[in-house]
């Protein structure tokens, strides 16, 4: 039997710095631009899922930054599908990327192991 899993939670401070740095590597990104909200949405899913199956501990979801100084409708939205039911089992973590990976347009996920 699982247990189930809790609500991804804020990365560790360290752990945020050692990936801003690059000390911990960041093993995959996935650019959402140009994507609709919901397809966004499915192509977050899909990655993520991938990336735990892959065996991967942290990669960069790439929202932008919206247009003309507005928060857009997928950087408005990423927290809420992080923290969805269906990837519960796979988000154990995130964080605002560091400027040089994305700054406000970007996130470091951190992925649960299988």
């Amino acid at each position: 039997p699982t247990r189930p899993r809790g609500l991804p939670e804020a990365l560790e401070p360290r752990r945020q710095r050692r990936l801003s740095r690059e000390r911990d590597p960041i093993e995959a990104k996935i650019d959402l631009h140009g994507f609709g909200r919901f397809q966004a949405q499915d192509a977050l899913t899909a990655f993520l899922m991938g990336a735990q199956a892959r065996g991967y501990r942290s990669v960069l979801v790439v929202t932008g930054q919206g247009r003309r100084g507005g928060t857009g409708v997928i950087r408005a939205s990423v927290h809420e599908w992080l923290q969805a039911p269906a990837l519960r089992g796979v988000v154990s973590g995130f964080a605002p990327a560091a400027r040089h990976h994305g700054g406000d347009g970007a996130l470091y996920v951190t992925i649960r192991r299988v």
